[in-house]
């Protein structure tokens, strides 16, 4: 009770220090309150920006605001501009937590200490954030490897941070005039969520070896096998990768890379995990990517960290594509109506309000390199149009809005006359006809085939099933209708047996001609 106490007050002093309050209180019912504590706290110097105050409070709060302050910065359509580019600079400036610690760690839960389990083991970790932290060690077979060890009493911390942060949002809401627009407890639950979810090291085992399976054979793209005997909850032992961090421009040029054809091969990366895989790292920050130099793999992308994934359905996929196709084609009438077919945007929304609205925010970027663009004032424009409209931003895309900023910013770094729209479109439009065309429908044909073949010899039977549910007692032509009814079942029975033959020979002879090819 004392320890939560003690938070609390601290939580509190950082809030006064950098006058957060005062954010608070600029809309605040009673300005009188307000009044009160600036007066009180007069000692205070509020001079800087009300987002680098708030970034500065969450970095000196630790890794747990931190961490919310990364995960706040991605809702630009709820928070304001300014808040949100600052809340985007804040970074895990963590220090190491002591390596006996992840000894213990280790053997209490792989059951073994790591010097009987690996060849060697690198007690100063290469690596520390605020979840986790990385040593370098060999496997008894020769297999360099990076063993990813959980920061102890994390669960603990977290439960106890996140509860506080539920009480402010509840009083958020209650006292801010914007408090209830801004979905506060919505924000936390989401929060919340994606911590436990960082917690459960192997979830991110598993996201990292289906990654990997996805890009099996890539000449773009390299994910860190995963060994299984080696991973738990809090540990996890992975492939070592070597390169050269993606941020570091000057020594990827030295090194000989096309920077040209790396950022090209960041933006097919990007689509393909989404509209092909519907299965995407949402965490592509500079510190997560890496580019191999070693000669057979020399240029291709490193992904780490896989803590953070994003999924999108078919459904998500395809009015993803289609809205992609229209802007890319500038047919805003499409994307208006793909808004509303959807049920993203109200029935009643006229459709050329909206489509005046959409090229309004998107017309201006065309046909510019992406030096001279930015696709996070361009998503800000989109959502302050949305909140006029009264269109929901759907949650599952919220990773993905995040993630294509990271992608922006990759690409301002390796080339600032990219053309992200010129690029990305030949892929979407050869993925689209692949979905609707003729080997779209092929693949789905293949997929079905199963459980078709086990419906169609059931039909007549669930038809004449059908017919006799139809048939009520009370009705005065009960008879007739059996009699007819039972005349049907042996034509059923007939038509049955000739369709399932006959069609089960013409099907089979397709299908074995399809997987022959």
């Amino acid at each position: 009770m004392i320890p939560k106490f003690l938070r609390v007050l601290k939580i509190a002093r950082v809030a006064l220090r950098y006058g957060l309050d005062e954010l608070a209180m600029s809309n605040f019912t009673v300005p009188r309150t307000a009044k009160l504590i600036d007066r009180l706290t007069f000692w205070r110097d509020i001079s800087a920006p009300r987002g680098v105050r708030l970034r500065r409070a969450l970095e000196e709060l630790g890794p747990i605001f931190v961490k919310f302050g990364q995960v706040l910065s991605t809702r630009r359509d709820l928070l304001p501009p300014d808040i949100a580019d600052e809340l985007a600079k804040l970074q895990d400036r963590v220090p190491p937590f002591d390596p006996e610690l992840a000894i213990m760690q280790i053997t209490r839960s792989l059951g073994a200490h790591p010097d009987y389990l690996f060849e060697t083991f690198e007690r100063v970790p290469v690596a520390s954030a605020s979840i986790a932290q990385v040593h370098f060690a060999t496997l008894k077979n020769g297999r360099k490897v990076a063993v990813k060890v959980l920061r102890p009493g994390m669960r603990k911390a977290i439960d106890e941070d996140v509860a506080l942060m539920r009480i402010a949002a509840g009083w958020i809401e209650r006292l801010w005039v914007d408090g209830r627009r801004l979905k506060p407890r919505e924000v936390v639950g989401e929060f919340d969520k994606y911590l436990h979810d960082e917690l459960d090291l192997m979830r991110e085992a598993a996201n990292a070896s289906q990654l990997r399976r996805n890009f099996s054979g890539s000449s773009m793209l390299m994910v860190p096998e995963m060994f299984w005997d080696y991973c738990s909850e809090s540990v996890i032992v992975m492939e070592r990768m070597s390169g050269i961090p993606i941020s570091r421009v000057d020594k990827l040029a030295e090194a000989g890379v096309d920077l040209k054809k790396l950022s090209r091969d960041g933006v097919e990366i990007f689509f393909t995990q989404v509209f092909r895989d519907g299965f995407f790292h949402a965490d592509m920050h500079p510190g997560n990517i890496l580019v191999s130099v070693e000669p057979e793999t020399f240029g291709r992308y490193i992904a780490l960290d896989f803590g953070i994934v994003g999924t999108l359905t078919d459904f998500d996929k395809n009015y993803l594509s289609q809205n992609f196709l229209a802007f890319f084609r500038r047919d805003y009438k499409r994307v208006a109506e793909a808004h509303i077919e959807s049920g993203w945007a109200p029935k009643e929304t006229r459709v050329d309000e909206l489509e005046s609205a959409v090229r309004a925010c998107c017309e201006p970027i065309f046909d510019r390199p992406l030096r001279d663009i930015s696709f996070g004032q361009v998503l800000l424009r989109l959502f302050q149009a949305s909140r006029r409209f009264n269109i929901e931003v759907q949650p599952q895309l919220v990773l993905l809005q995040k993630t294509l900023l990271n992608i922006e910013g990759l690409g301002r770094q390796l080339d600032p006359d990219l053309d992200l729209w010129k690029t990305a479109k030949p892929y979407l439009e050869r993925w689209m006809n692949e979905q609707v065309g003729w080997k779209g429908f092929m693949e789905r044909l293949k997929a079905e085939a199963p459980r078709y073949s086990q419906l169609l010899p059931q039909f007549p039977r669930l038809m004449h099933q059908a017919l006799l549910k139809s048939a009520h007692p009370d009705n005065r032509d009960t008879d007739m209708l059996r009699a007819l009814l039972e005349e049907q079942r042996r034509i059923n029975q007939f038509l049955g047996f000739t369709i399932y033959f006959g069609g089960g020979l013409v099907a089979g002879f397709l299908l074995f001609k399809f997987f022959l090819h």
